[in-house]
């Protein structure tokens, strides 16, 4: 299979998944503004929204394809399913219980989560309903976090990355359709995540099937858990659920640092860190999920040359994307935050402290990007605690970081520390790989760095030329101007890096590689 292929199509499809994200949360604050019934459907995701980055998206599906595509390799076809029917069931069963519990539990949720409703009964009333309604959206997630384990190892990576779109469309539906038939309206959206979730399910059953690998979900609960390949999963989970834990916390401290600092750095720093998603999810994620499976089957095979091959090419792309958008992301703060959020009450002010945020964000790009391929080259060994334990101390050093950048640089300050964490985290991840002779690098890269360096400076000069040549905060009144000046500049400095590079002597051929199946 062509890995690049697959990784570009991933990133395509999760390039609309992120569009429709864009056009849901516009949505929702065009149709239900910024209130209290606003802030209480907010809550009320956010506890199922926390669990699912935390066990669906996280941990689950870090320990448990390199576990699934292990057993593949080496057992057989009927071992292998009755594994996924075990790992099914106990998971299952789990998650109704879990589920069942936040419907009971969801006043003492709420009240935990957002103690401040409760000044305004109706709010907080309304957070307790669709919190009822929406936490069994967990059990929907885990489950097509599963599926998409799964097909991602059988290399059905499409409809995986494709499924999160239908998450949006149902919310932007229901929002559109439905509100009317709600008392309060803003239920409509809350109805719109239960919808999603269960579409989301329901398009990956008939690409199981064809696979022969559509999960039974069994009675026998006890038996489930008594298997080893269940409980090899479940100590796999436990390193992994308190990597994904490091990050929230992260998170959550430099939320409260931003909270103690000028009014509306919390939002500066939210809105900086959904534009840099992008090129995140777009890159990062889409070679992840292509490398993860295809490691995992070599490391089954003991290939080692084909484990550091793909390692080798994974990096490659890295320095070969994430270094221009590094560069272009720092350049372009002003003119794509201004695009992005610079209306209604967005005011300039805004825009300058956000695009100082996406600049210092824009730092550890290179980074960010180089752990969802390093990490892997741990995870699909089953090596879980080592990037556990590097999350752990990088945690630690960008706090430490924030105490010498947050005075100076206020909350961009925060911004850099994550974006220094992150090129330690990958700086670590790359050593442990490299001292254990996991990752052996393939001749060449000296020269290929080069010719990207010189790619992107000829692409700097360019956007140091023409950026500043336009007021991107007056052309608010001009908006199809500045989106097409924006989308022009954004072209142009792209074609300049292509044209640099194709001198230099690369090929496209030379960035291919198919898998060893």
């Amino acid at each position: 299979m062509n890995l690049l292929r697959a990784a570009a199509t991933i990133s395509g499809l999760t390039l609309l998944s992120r569009i429709t994200g864009l056009v849901r949360e516009n949505l929702t604050a065009s149709l239900f503004g910024a209130s209290a019934l606003t802030d209480a459907f907010f809550v009320a995701f956010r506890l199922p929204n926390l669990l699912r980055r935390m066990f669906a998206e996280g941990a689950f599906s870090q320990a448990f394809v390199p576990m699934l595509a292990h057993a593949r390799a080496q057992d057989s076809p009927e071992a292998t399913r009755a594994m996924v029917d075990r790992v099914a069931t106990a998971l299952f069963w789990v998650l109704v219980l879990v589920s069942l519990a936040g419907v009971l539990g969801a006043p003492g949720l709420v009240w935990i989560t957002a103690s401040g409703l409760a000044r305004d009964p109706a709010a907080f009333d309304a957070a307790v309903v669709m919190t009822r309604w929406m936490f069994p959206y967990i059990l929907f997630i885990s489950m097509v976090a599963l599926a998409s384990g799964i097909l991602n190892t059988w290399k059905r990576f499409a409809l995986p990355a494709f499924a999160p779109v239908l998450l949006n469309l149902s919310v932007i539906g229901c929002a559109l359709l439905l509100s009317r038939f709600f008392d309060p309206p803003v239920y409509a959206l809350a109805a719109g995540v239960v919808i999603g979730g269960i579409a989301q399910v329901a398009i990956q059953i008939p690409a199981l099937h064809r696979i022969g690998m559509l999960p039974r979900i069994g009675l026998n609960v006890i038996r489930a858990f008594r298997d080893p390949s269940t409980r090899r999963l479940l100590g796999q989970m436990a390193p992994a659920l308190l990597a994904v834990s490091v990050a929230q916390i992260s998170l959550l401290i430099n939320t409260h640092v931003a909270s103690r600092l000028a009014a509306g750095s919390v939002s500066w720093i939210t809105y900086a860190d959904r534009l840099m998603e992008f090129p995140t999810a777009l890159l990062g994620v889409a070679l992840g999920t292509v490398l993860l499976p295809s490691l995992s089957r070599a490391d089954a095979a003991g290939d080692t040359d084909e484990y550091s091959g793909l390692l080798d090419w994974g990096l490659r792309l890295v320095v070969l994307l994430a270094l221009p958008c590094m560069v272009g992301l720092s350049m372009m703060a002003e003119p794509l935050t201004a695009l992005l959020y610079h209306y209604g009450r967005f005011d300039a002010r805004s825009v300058a402290m956000t695009s100082l945020a996406v600049v210092g964000y824009s730092v550890g790009l290179l980074g960010l990007i180089a752990i969802k391929v390093l990490a892997p080259g741990f995870y699909a060994r089953q090596d879980v605690r080592t990037p556990v334990k590097i999350g752990l101390f990088v945690l630690a050093a960008t706090q430490g970081m924030n105490l010498l950048f947050v005075p100076l640089f206020g909350h961009a300050g925060l911004a850099l520390s994550i974006s220094i964490g992150a090129l330690v985290n990958a700086g670590l991840l790359f050593g442990g790989l490299w001292r254990r002779g996991i990752y052996r690098p393939l001749p060449g890269w000296g020269r290929y760095v080069l010719q990207v360096i010189a790619a992107t400076a000829a692409m700097a000069a360019m956007l140091a030329v023409t950026v500043g040549r336009f007021d991107w905060i007056a052309l608010q009144a001009q908006p199809l101007l500045r989106i097409a000046l924006t989308l022009g500049v954004i072209a142009a400095a792209g074609g300049v890096f292509v044209a640099v590079l194709v001198m230099s002597g690369i090929r496209p051929r030379q960035l291919l590689r198919r898998s060893a199946d």
